[in-house]
């Protein structure tokens, strides 16, 4: 059978390694894949947003089966497309995949279906939401001091009251006489501030727990986790008045930030039968110790010993069937891979997210563990049968260390020269996926192409070992193999448990 993968991330490059491994697959094509799937497949000059193209490239290369990666051309209605053309696909319809493509609705189904995750609110403007922020519990308490027109102690409830104090007693219209401040009380310490500037960083600093979304698909960038009230107003600016995810920013959800450890689980179902993959951990901040910006994820490892086998019967028992029922109901039954970020809290195991395709880089982690053959397993989904399957893993842990562009996930810079990626890959159980490469041909005639960066995350250096500590050692070992100008990577990736962000 010939199939062809849409994409060109390490998830694509992943998924293309693996399929080729397949006895029954006799080409592999990537459209339009990097400079690793030209290595495991056969690369097609097609865009996924080119969904006609796409069509015609199947039907006349008689493609058997057709693997979506990315969320976008789903959330567009590629798989619609192919199906009334008469093609096989796999993923979900469109108005499946709007799990992913729409917090807003996600949120409302999983309140729909009980399924636990943090309470939340809806804005569709950024003074509502604004407003929202800054009538968060503060409990401060103002006073004023020196020659003021206000001489009493106000008891603040929220940071908009402690602001509205704050501008009277320091009212830069009025001619203030000299030594006028004001106090700011909070929890028995006292501060003292002579300009409303001042005093209104201060207020701003205060710590609070909310986590920022756009509504709509932004490349995993579209979330924010505020330590502070300047924090998530800084997150609706970005959103939704500079506008830098578009028009995924014309809904922001504001909701509860939760606290525990975050782990991932992925599934296939068939819209019947359920089949959870082994467990996966990934990392999403840019710096080691969890630290800096959110990325598109810079490391992962399986399986993760929080999830128990009792847990993902929980998860799959709470959550899983649960919002595969609760699409069915609404007309939007799903068949793909259903993906469930999840945060482990004191009461449960709650949902931050759903997405509607395998993750990156949690594919990595977990198809360098898969045993069975994945055509088999996406086939069953097809046709409805996954029933019949039943997956074989490789009991060895797994790790992928992400080497990023340098300025990741900010402006980076492309075209960057990478050596000595064989190298690596030569290690014994090691892999190398590409994610964002390009084949740029060599200025010097008769060699062959070179190999560049062409994208924010570059390589998935993904390895297994005997044990969790042995696969880490494997994947940094090939790491400082490959030579990579500028190129970034967490150095603290399996170290442990993952760290606890608060999200």
């Amino acid at each position: 059978m010939k199939v062809l993968v849409i994409g060109k991330g390490g998830r694509e490059h992943a998924l293309c390694w693996k399929l080729k491994q397949s006895p029954r697959v006799t080409t592999v094509y990537c459209a339009p894949g990097n400079a690793g799937t030209a290595l495991d497949a056969q690369n097609v000059a097609i865009e996924p947003g080119d969904h006609r193209g796409l069509a015609q490239f199947a039907r006349r290369e008689g493609i058997g089966l057709t693997i979506v990666g990315p969320e976008e051309p789903l959330a567009k209605g590629l798989v619609d497309f192919f199906q009334r053309e008469g093609l096989r696909i796999f993923g979900p319809r469109r108005d499946a995949a709007e799990l992913e493509g729409s917090k807003v609705f996600a949120k409302e189904l999983m309140r729909q279906a009980g399924i636990p995750t943090a309470d939340y609110r809806v804005f569709r403007s950024a003074p509502d939401a604004e407003h929202y922020i800054l009538s968060r519990e503060v409990a401060l308490v103002v006073r004023s001091r020196g020659r003021s027109m206000i001489r009493n102690t106000i008891h603040c409830r929220t940071a908009a009251e402690t602001l509205e104090a704050v501008e009277r007693i320091l009212d830069p219209r009025e001619m203030l006489g000299p030594g006028v401040q004001v106090e700011i009380e909070d929890r028995g310490a006292r501060k003292v501030f002579g300009t409303f500037a001042e005093a209104r960083d201060y207020v701003l600093n205060c710590p609070l727990g909310l986590v920022v979304k756009a509504d709509g698909l932004a490349a995993g960038k579209g979330v924010y986790v505020c330590g502070t009230l300047r924090q998530a107003l800084e997150a609706i600016d970005q959103i939704m008045v500079r506008r830098v995810y578009g028009q995924a920013g014309d809904r922001v959800l504001i909701e509860e930030r939760l606290d525990g450890r975050e782990t991932s689980v992925l599934a296939l179902t068939d819209g019947r039968t359920i089949v959870p993959l082994v467990s996966s951990q990934d990392y999403k901040r840019a710096l080691d110790g969890d630290e800096g910006p959110n990325t598109g994820g810079m490391g992962a490892f399986s399986p993760t010993p929080m999830v128990t086998s009792d847990l993902m019967e929980e998860v799959e028992r709470e959550i899983l069937v649960p919002i595969v029922h609760a699409l069915k109901r609404a007309r939007k039954p799903f068949r793909g891979v259903i993906y469930a970020g999840l945060m482990l809290t004191n009461q449960g195991p709650k949902v931050l997210e759903f997405n509607v395709r395998f993750g990156d880089p949690e594919t990595q982690v977990i198809l360098m563990r898969l045993k069975s053959d994945l055509l088999d397993a996406l086939e069953a989904v097809v046709d409805e049968r996954l029933d019949q399957v039943e997956l074989e893993w490789d009991p060895r842990p797994s790790v992928t260390v992400v080497m990023a562009a340098e300025g990741y996930p900010g402006p980076y810079e492309r075209n960057r020269w990478i050596q000595n990626v064989e190298g690596a890959d030569r290690l014994p159980d090691v892999k190398v996926f590409h994610a964002g490469t390009k084949l740029r041909p060599d200025p010097e005639a008769g060699r062959e192409p070179r190999i560049v960066s062409d994208g924010g995350r570059v390589l998935n250096v993904t390895a297994l070992g005997d044990d969790l500590a042995k696969a880490r050692e494997r994947a940094y070992e090939a790491v400082a193999k490959i030579r990579f100008p500028g190129g970034l990577y967490r150095r603290d990736i399996a170290a442990e448990p993952a760290p606890a962000p608060e999200a």
